[in-house]
């Protein structure tokens, strides 16, 4: 298993972990919050589980039928999967409310207040772990993952606090309500996961701090270098792809700009990983001397500036 693919497995592992946990002291006590919170655990693992399966897709490389490879199934992945945690957002406030109405009453123990405790730390040292990974790898599916155990530590928090006003009130009321605000919490994230898949999926170009750096790279080659456009960036799960045309002296040879252009490519590959780079060489369309001091589209870049 690769870096990715290691820390999908570690999240369903840790969830499959808290939701038994959860469950049983959740379903002994009666306690809403504390239930809530172990669907949620459960659907973490649902999530992780399909993550994992997306991501070792995802890894396969270009085939005959997908010639820029599998990544798409990452952002794939990643709208089921605030789909799903909608969903359960709203089933657990529509059965908070239901017990509510019906006036449950809930017999909490020692065990409420322990496994919850438990699951914050957990919570919080799974997702600091899955963002940095997803980060380092660019990976949206680890981010969405990250940003689900995020919403955790908010949510299990409440339960904490609703456990014990509850507790020391003797008033159901209380924990019911935190559930509701947790089911709230999981809502929102759904739609954070949701937007940033469909932005994937519509080929959402990389952010302007990426381009300004690959701009930097281009505009920093010496001669036979004259310039660039039709910069094109794009993204497909954690694979980067760009293209632009390259404008090379017309007096330089074809064997000095197919090297200005692998020149180009390995100081993007240092700067940034998973990137597909397409490069389409023209000629300047000047007619000058071979020289820095002669070049016209230089001449103009130092003009505008």
């Amino acid at each position: 298993m690769d870096l990715k693919q290691k820390a999908s497995f570690t999240a369903i592992i840790t969830a499959f972990f808290l939701s038994i946990s959860k469950f049983v002291v959740g379903l002994a006590s009666g306690s809403m919050a504390v239930i809530s919170s172990a669907l949620d655990s459960i659907l973490d693992i649902f999530m992780s589980t399909l993550n994992f399966l997306a991501i070792k897709k995802a890894e396969m490389p270009p085939d005959k039928n997908h010639l820029y490879g599998h990544g798409k199934i990452e952002d794939l992945a990643a709208i089921v999967q605030s789909l799903f945690i909608l969903f359960m957002g709203l089933f657990i406030i529509y059965k908070s409310f239901k017990k509510i109405f019906e006036k449950s009453v809930i017999q909490y123990s020692r065990w409420d207040l322990s496994v919850m405790i438990l699951s914050l730390f957990i919570s919080f040292f799974l997702s600091r772990y899955l963002k940095k990974i997803g980060e380092k790898t660019n990976s949206n599916v680890l981010k969405a993952d990250a940003l689900h155990y995020s919403s955790d530590l908010y949510s299990n928090t409440g339960v904490l606090i609703a456990i014990t006003i509850s507790n020391f009130t003797g008033i159901a009321f209380f924990d019911l309500l935190f559930a509701i605000v947790i089911g709230m919490i999981i809502i929102l994230s759904s739609f954070k996961i949701l937007k940033q898949g469909i932005y994937n999926l519509s080929d959402i170009s990389l952010s302007e701090e990426i381009k300004s750096e690959i701009d930097k790279i281009i505009n920093d080659m010496p001669m036979p270098y004259a310039g660039y456009h039709k910069l094109r960036t794009r993204t497909s799960g954690s694979k980067k792809f760009i293209d632009f045309h390259l404008l090379v002296c017309r007096k330089a040879s074809i064997e000095e700009a197919h090297k200005m252009a692998d020149d180009i490519e390995e100081k993007i590959h240092e700067k940034f990983e998973n990137m597909d780079i397409v490069i389409h060489i023209e000629p300047c369309p000047y007619n000058c001397d071979l020289s820095e001091e002669n070049c016209m589209v230089r001449r103009m870049r130092i003009i505008d500036a």
